[in-house]
């Protein structure tokens, strides 16, 4: 690997650790050529994020939306040089030479954030599913391209599928954990018609629930929707290697963990960002380098086919 190139991904495995500290616990956990890789899918992802998340115009944001896609057009087709001034490009394009990533995913993470630049809201949970499939399930399809199958892997062909489920999971946690962070930025998630059933139309714009709402019943919904969706993805787990399995197992139990927490006092949500201590992650990803979960998901598919 050339010195422009390791530079390359040294920029992006910095840029993750600082702002990706979950993400980043379970890569940890990766082989080097993997661990980097995802390290180059995240810088990718948190520009365009970034770009969603700031300050300018929407029609800025836009512009700026277009202007990283394509960027990625380049790296799409390999027209990115070794010596680029952009170190995420240059990272990214040497990714897609040695990994069968799925590319367009991240044009679907673009489609995804654009419809937050929109101030798009969402009617229904299948509403709310499209964009979760652009912001997260792509980012599992993505992932997956890293990691690969097991080689004669049973049901190999619906780990796409399991890795998109998987990216909605961890997703719809997010939702439910950043509630009050994101009201105060105008945006609202969680669909319509559950706020409607819960008396939550209100929106939330304080640490405490709308008056006459069942907000815990609100977030206790949502939190029996978000297992069932752990529940399918975690699927995923037998299909691969010990050390990516070990890498989504960490990540993905980092946020069951959130949302037992979520589930155990709904209200803290309101008061402000719900996280776990440092050791709890590192008990969790030693959990998952163990192999812990992979073999508890085989023993239940197992039982279920029987």
């Amino acid at each position: 690997m050339s010195a422009p190139v390791l530079a390359a991904y040294s920029y992006c495995e910095a840029i993750t650790g600082q702002q990706a500290r979950n993400f980043a616990y379970g890569i940890r956990l990766l082989p080097t050529p993997k661990r980097r890789a995802m390290s180059a899918l995240y810088a990718f992802s948190r520009r365009v994020d970034d770009i969603g998340d700031g300050t300018l115009a929407p029609d800025v944001k836009a512009a700026r939306l277009e202007d990283t896609r394509a960027l990625l057009a380049r790296v799409r087709d390999r027209s990115v040089d070794e010596d680029d001034t952009d170190p995420v490009a240059v990272a990214l394009s040497h990714t897609a030479d040695h990994f069968p990533v799925p590319l367009d995913g991240l044009d679907e993470l673009i489609d995804g954030v654009l419809m937050d630049v929109r101030g798009e809201t969402y009617e229904t949970w299948d509403d709310l599913k499209v964009y979760c499939r652009c912001v997260a399930g792509a980012i599992g399809r993505l992932s997956l391209g890293v990691f690969g199958t097991e080689p004669g892997a049973r049901g190999a062909e619906r780990a796409p599928e399991y890795a998109d489920t998987l990216g909605l999971a961890l997703q719809l946690t997010n939702i439910l954990r950043d509630v009050r962070e994101d009201a105060e930025d105008g945006r609202t998630y969680l669909p319509a018609d559950d706020l409607a059933k819960f008396g939550c139309s209100a929106g939330f714009d304080g640490a405490y629930p709308p008056a006459g709402s069942d907000f815990a019943g609100l977030v206790h919904f949502e939190v029996r929707r978000a297992r069932a969706l752990f529940a399918e993805g975690y699927r995923l787990l037998p299909m691969l290697d010990r050390r990516s399995g070990a890498c989504v197992a960490a990540m993905a139990g980092i946020y069951r963990r959130l949302l037992d927490r979520i589930e155990r006092e709904p209200e803290a949500v309101l008061r402000g960002r719900v996280s776990l201590p440092g050791r709890e992650k590192a008990y969790v990803a030693v959990r998952g380098l163990s192999g812990f979960d992979a073999r508890h998901v085989s023993r239940r598919t197992i039982r279920r086919r029987a």
